[in-house]
């Protein structure tokens, strides 16, 4: 089990490094590094080894300084994963288009297929324990960005953030397994199919008499999309939402 969780560190120092940046010295050799630098060495690391990879000397290391000379910048890892989540999060507020709330459908499917793409991109940011945002300009930037999606539909505050809130917690579940599907087939060098063709042949010697529901539905499916379509599925959870949705803001407009 993973024991990286953001918030662990020192809140206060996050939250500081992340708006403020750190202070220039003000006697001494200029720092030979941005702050920025070694979140983004951080990054590209998880990004390509995973979150276990990630370590204060790898980053040092990476940016070109002596181990310890980290410490002068970030207190140590924890925080360092605070910078991590908050700056990969962040949105571009600029870039944002104005969203048509008569459109919010169409707004919402295109605010969860980009959260599944972040995902799939940084699938660390999954294996990281984040009950407890780090409110920095990036995780501001984003959540301000899925407020703007459901902006203007008759919903309450709360309301607002609850359906975010959902289309999030949809979207993480939506994710995970393909982000882990894509870690099996690297670290055991099969395919979905070349797996399956291998146990097949024993699966057919098998009784299923005990599942008849199964025995009726899983030919079908299987011969439909194997172990599973991904695609599929994001898009019909989705849309299932979005049914729901639609009753509530309709619900909305009569009150």
């Amino acid at each position: 089990m993973n024991d990286d969780i953001s918030g662990r560190g020192d809140p206060l120092k996050s939250l500081k490094l992340l708006w403020e940046g750190t202070e220039p010295p003000k006697r001494g050799p200029r720092p030979k590094v941005e702050l920025m630098a070694l979140v983004r060495a951080a990054i590209d690391i998880a990004d390509a080894e995973g979150l276990s990879a990630v370590s204060t000397r790898r980053v040092a290391e990476k940016v070109g300084i002596s181990p310890m000379s980290f410490y002068t910048y970030i207190p140590g890892k924890a925080e360092l994963l605070d910078l991590m989540l908050d700056t990969v999060s962040g949105i571009e507020i600029g870039d944002v288009p104005e969203f048509d709330p008569r459109e919010w459908r169409a707004n919402i499917m295109l605010m969860a297929t980009g959260l599944r793409d972040f995902y799939l991109r940084h699938p660390w940011v999954l294996d990281l324990a984040s009950h407890r945002p780090v409110l920095g300009p990036g995780t501001m930037s984003s959540y301000e960005f899925a407020l703007r999606v459901v902006d203007g539909l008759g919903l309450t505050p709360v309301e607002m953030d609850l359906v975010v809130t959902t289309i999030s917690a949809f979207t993480i579940g939506a994710a995970r397994p393909q982000a882990q599907a894509r870690k099996v087939r690297d670290a055991t060098g099969l395919s979905d199919n070349d797996w399956w063709f291998t146990i097949e042949p024993y699966l057919q010697t098998v009784d299923y008499s005990l599942y008849p529901v199964a025995q009726r539905i899983g030919p079908i499916v299987g011969e439909l999309y194997g172990l599973g379509d991904a695609d599929m599925a994001f898009k019909f959870g989705i849309e299932r939402l979005l049914d729901g949705f639609a009753v509530l803001i309709e619900r909305k407009g009569k009150a």
